[in-house]
């Protein structure tokens, strides 16, 4: 359905890079689909898969006004003739309040909202058993695809990377993605993740959703001893942005034509930038993991009124 093909590895060219002895490389998955893009398909591939040897009727996740994951749900369950169920953070929302929702509906998807201390339930067995009666015949996805065969589609995008890499940069939110290419690094490699989540655990929450998938304790401490975390720049939280973020965002793209998004990708780059002028990456051979979702970009140029691509 999707070729990975499209995933070309971007260099970065630069005078400052070349001056650190950096060299710099973008992993564009967000080429991959206009609305499955980047880690998204990676994370639902395998759970799309399982979905057919269940003979389930469709998908049924979970996901917050701006998921990406829930649009790519919604896209990919259409395209392979799947139904799709988004449960939605935020009573008070409805299909009209944003792009991210509205794609979604054009999809076929079925969003039911819920209030935000019932969706604080969205991983417990038993609320997910009473979904399943209420919505029978549907596979369950985990809020941003964080289960065992995510993690496992995330893995495998470390092999496809050709070039040498000493560091390998993402934005994290629900680890997944984090896990899998911690997974797929060897011994000399490094991961650095961007926490978008304000206070949120990394380490933890990697640890636990590798031991949830049953993996080897020895293999879990082997992965999370290449993970570095830069936790800074969440920038207060999930989705939320300064105007200096959206600068940044306008300015990468206007040097490299490159689109971020201010929820993920641009504050991972951002880290990354700051990074890379403290001296820390000097002389490393570094990829940024492009994971899409700059369909939430249009979003939050629509609520800011600011034009994250002109220029």
């Amino acid at each position: 359905m999707i070729d990975f093909k499209k995933s070309i590895v971007q260099p970065i060219q630069s005078a400052s890079l070349d001056a650190r002895g950096i060299e710099l490389f973008v992993k564009r998955d967000d080429l991959l689909h206009p609305d499955i893009s980047g880690n998204k398909w990676r994370k639902l591939r395998f759970n799309v898969i399982q979905c057919f040897k269940n003979h389930n009727a469709g998908i049924l996740t979970f996901g917050g006004a701006y998921s990406n994951h829930l649009l790519a749900t919604a896209a990919a369950s259409a395209e392979v003739g799947l139904k799709s169920i988004g449960i939605v953070r935020g009573d008070e929302l409805t299909s009209e309040s944003n792009a991210i929702l509205k794609r979604c509906t054009s999809y076929g998807m079925e969003l039911q909202f819920v209030s935000r201390e019932l969706y604080q339930l969205r991983n417990d067995r038993y609320y997910q058993e009473n979904l399943l009666i209420q919505n029978s015949n549907y596979y369950v996805v985990p809020e941003g695809g964080a289960n065992y065969l995510g993690m496992i589609g995330c893995q495998e995008l470390v092999s496809q990377i050709e070039q040498r890499f000493d560091v390998i940069v993402s934005a994290q939110g629900t680890s997944t993605t984090s896990c899998g290419l911690a997974l797929g690094l060897d011994d000399s490699q490094r991961l650095m993740v961007v926490p978008v989540l304000k206070g949120y655990d990394s380490i933890g929450e990697m640890q636990s959703l590798m031991s949830r998938s049953a993996m080897a304790e020895d293999a879990i401490d082997f992965a999370l001893s290449s993970v570095l975390v830069s936790d800074e720049y969440h920038f207060g939280g999930y989705g939320k942005y300064t105007w200096e973020l959206l600068e940044f965002i306008r300015s990468f793209h206007n040097r490299y034509r490159i689109k971020l998004d201010p929820i993920y990708t641009g504050k991972a780059m951002y880290a990354l930038q700051k990074e890379i002028d403290s001296g820390a990456m000097d002389g490393k051979r570094i990829v940024f993991l492009h994971t899409g979702g700059v369909q939430g970009a249009q979003s939050i140029i629509e609520k800011s009124g600011f034009d994250l691509f002109g220029g």
